[in-house]
């Protein structure tokens, strides 16, 4: 077994799981990484924050003794991660494992690091932290509706694409056409640069949907039993910019307002478990629609299936 792995690693091949919030990925990533000596590389945009360990479900200390973890926790809730920030870093930490002899395994539910990992990305150029700004500025004062259709009249086929409520996209798409004189869905046009190297071993996890619905209720009255309650507080003790990503992770607003008296603790579990819901269910649509997986799983995997992606990756069984 193990001259067929490292003929596999030497070719190129690696492991990308994909699946919906809640739906078992981690559980699936350990044992594939036990069974697989691999390296475990965080694809999920959430988890790259080091401030929120416990309410973006990042794995516990004791699975990253176990099995070597990389992305997890780099980042200060004050940086804005980005794609292609995340798609440099991951690129190196797959180099570092096939370097090691190990298995990459890519793992997360951020659809865009993914597809930026097996297609590469457009490269963009920076927005000043001026335009940035002025942009987030004149989002507040107009409105969601207001600033899509003003972005409509630059850039009419992103903002044809995008809702009045996405205000991140919405602030990117109108800081680049106004910094560059081109629309952003020009520049994605563009050969994109960045993919990596070799081949990779597509998996999703789906479990069924009301199962997905179960884990997400249960999940954060959890999280905020074991400490998810502190860590947002912490958070917020900082004042940091409220349009950071990580200020809109899934349940940083409703733990706020539990801790301000704005909202008990049972309707900010449930405010936060339907969010996370329509989240899972947006992941959902996007596997459906963009990602062609080899194999699709529940969230147990039999020997059966190891067989299978042992097979795909060319290994002996």
């Amino acid at each position: 077994m193990t001259d067929h792995l490292q003929n596999a690693i030497a070719a190129g091949r690696y492991v990308m799981i994909a699946g919906p919030t809640a739906a078992g990925k981690s559980a699936l990533a350990m044992t594939l990484a036990t069974r697989l000596d691999g390296v475990i590389i965080n694809a999920d945009s959430m988890q790259l924050y080091r401030d929120l360990r416990i309410l973006t479900a990042r794995p516990d200390a004791q699975d990253e003794a176990r099995i070597p973890h990389r992305l997890y926790g780099v980042l200060d809730a004050a940086e804005r991660a980005s794609v292609a920030r995340w798609l440099d870093l991951a690129a190196v930490a797959v180099t570092a494992a096939r370097k090691a002899g190990k298995m990459p395994i890519i793992i997360g539910g951020t659809g865009m690091y993914l597809q930026a990992a097996l297609d590469g990305i457009a490269v963009i150029p920076a927005v000043s932290d001026d335009i940035h700004t002025a942009c987030i500025e004149e989002l507040a004062q107009i409105g969601g509706s207001a600033f899509r259709a003003a972005l409509a009249r630059l850039d009419p086929v992103t903002a044809e694409r995008l809702f009045d409520g996405d205000s991140q996209r919405l602030v990117r798409a109108m800081g680049v056409v106004r910094a560059t004189g081109r629309p952003i869905s020009a520049w994605q046009q563009d050969p994109h640069q960045g993919a990596f190297d070799g081949t990779a071993l597509k998996i999703a996890v789906l479990p069924p949907r009301e199962q997905i619905y179960q884990a997400i209720n249960t999940r954060f009255a959890n999280m905020m039993d074991s400490g998810a309650t502190a860590e947002v507080e912490a958070l917020a003790a900082r004042n940091l910019d409220p349009g950071l990503p990580v200020m809109k992770a899934i349940g940083v607003r409703e733990v706020i307002a539990m801790q301000k008296g704005e909202l008990d603790r049972a309707h900010a579990i449930e405010y936060a478990s339907r969010d996370s819901r329509h989240y899972a269910k947006r992941q959902l649509t996007w596997l459906r629609n963009n990602y062609n997986a080899n194999c699709s799983f529940d969230s147990q995997l039999s020997e059966r299936n190891v067989e299978e992606i042992f097979s795909y990756l060319s290994l002996a069984p």
